[in-house]
């Protein structure tokens, strides 16, 4: 059985994690596209209409793909986590029904109307149109993470006389504290996603010399957007996200901490390597007392180490923790570091002719992906030993007749179909950016070879 669910749990794991890579971008872009067409719509550019048909385009195909990958996840409720799904399906089932019927069936349809129906629709209606794939969009992002977060804080249900977990409350399941500051915090994620491969293409095309303009727009949209959210992401989202999980999650913080002894006035680990055998942590690099001012405000405050707990509550795998948490939070600072320097860049009015920046946004591009990643992995990875936190074990929530050579099977076949869906978005992308925004308009010959000199 241990077996079993150790494949159960990886092929969920590497099949939600890239299925995310998809969602993030669009979530990011739907707020982005709303901003280039507010922009033709106040100042009547065609500009920004080209713009914002250019990314629609990026958009679409990241959509398709993301509804490609999607789908295996609800299936996967029924073969890979039956025991889960029949004890806590009457609490999950309720959002989960809602993102499929509500917010994918709005983001979809509007986003059709979007991408063929501007001429239809005029100014306004394609700005309506526009903004309600980004409410559709955003909306699926809240529902899902409100079920999530439940399985973190469960709150709102009462155990039934056939021991499955009944919803007591649909508001508190909807309006759990737990899921306002994770979704804050999941959504500012995606934003700069989204801000950083918008900067990142127009970075690429101020430095190849090509489509210019452009390449001006997307790199003041994508630094401008992309530092509110970075900022946003340190305080107060990712703040008030840490403290719900020291009040509540106290083992997890611990091993997100690489604390192993109960302190007062706890050190915040920069660096360091967790050895949970010896329950130390080797070269620590640490600021004194910080853990105990992030957490509690007071510079002395007691923080519980993992010693005050239980082995059997501990997570399972501290150390791959304990570097999620810490490769997230870096590369958060480093988004901090990045956008407020370019928007410095930006008022000076250098940003544009900076190659070494250009080059910095542009290199930046995967690093979001790999950061909402490490968030993600430290938010599952921190529940564990629990699937449902304080009242199920995730041992007991798998699907007990599917033995570990059936999940195997299946997930060696995802990871065949999602190497070829990579290589195929890939392509499109790429197609889409050398096309570039007015795909019609490209020079050519010694047109092109003036243009470059130039």
């Amino acid at each position: 059985m241990g077996q079993a669910l150790d494949v159960h749990r990886l092929q969920f794991a590497f099949t939600i994690t890239f299925h995310y890579i998809f969602p993030q971008l669009t979530m990011g872009l739907a707020l982005l596209l709303v901003y280039l067409k507010t922009k033709a719509l106040r100042t009547g550019d065609e500009h920004y209409n080209r713009a914002a048909r250019f990314w629609a385009r990026i958009f679409g195909i990241n959509f398709a793909l993301g509804v490609v990958t999607g789908i295996p996840m609800e299936f996967q409720f029924g073969t890979n986590w039956a025991a889960f799904s029949k004890t806590a399906g009457g609490v999950i089932g309720q959002t989960l029904a809602m993102e499929g019927v509500f917010s994918f069936f709005l983001e979809s349809s509007f986003l059709g109307l979007f991408l063929f129906g501007e001429k239809k629709l005029g100014r306004i209606g394609h700005w309506v149109a526009g903004f309600l794939v980004f409410l559709g969009s955003w909306l699926s992002g809240y529902l899902i993470v409100a079920t999530d977060a439940w399985m973190q804080h469960p709150i709102g249900y009462r155990i039934g006389t056939n021991g499955a977990i009944e919803l007591s409350s649909f508001w508190d399941l909807l309006l759990n504290q737990w899921a306002l500051w994770q979704y804050a915090h999941t959504m500012l994620g995606a934003v700069q996603t989204g801000c950083f491969v918008m900067a990142g293409v127009g970075a690429f095309y101020l430095l190849t010399k090509r489509d210019a303009f452009y390449g001006r727009t997307f790199v003041r949209a994508g630094v401008l957007v992309g530092a509110i959210a970075a900022l946003l992401q340190l305080f107060p989202t990712g703040d008030i996200q840490g403290k719900l999980v020291a009040n509540n999650q106290q083992p997890t913080l611990a091993a997100m901490e690489g604390l192993f002894e109960s302190q007062e006035g706890a050190p915040l680990a920069i660096l360091g390597q967790p050895d949970v055998e010896k329950r130390k942590l080797d070269n620590p690099l640490e600021v004194p007392e910080m853990l105990s001012f992030l957490t509690y405000r007071q510079w002395r405050a007691h923080v519980k180490g993992l010693s005050d707990f239980p082995q059997e509550e501990w997570p399972d795998q501290i150390p791959l923790l304990y570097y999620s948490y810490h490769v997230m939070v870096g590369l958060g600072t480093i988004f901090i570091a990045v956008m407020v320097v370019s928007c410095f860049l930006l008022w000076r009015g250098k940003l544009f002719g900076s190659r070494a920046m250009l080059w910095t946004l542009m290199v930046c591009v995967p690093l979001p992906y790999i950061a909402n990643t490490a968030g993600w992995m430290t938010a599952e990875l921190g529940r564990q030993p629990w699937l449902i936190y304080g009242l199920m074990r995730t041992a007991s929530g798998i699907s007990p007749r599917v033995a570990a050579g059936n999940a195997w099977f299946t997930l060696i076949g995802f990871m065949g179909m999602y190497t070829v869906l990579a290589i195929l978005w890939l392509f499109l992308i790429y197609r889409e950016i050398e096309l570039g925004p007015e795909p019609g308009n490209r020079p050519a010959g010694e047109d092109a070879v003036v243009l470059a000199a130039d």
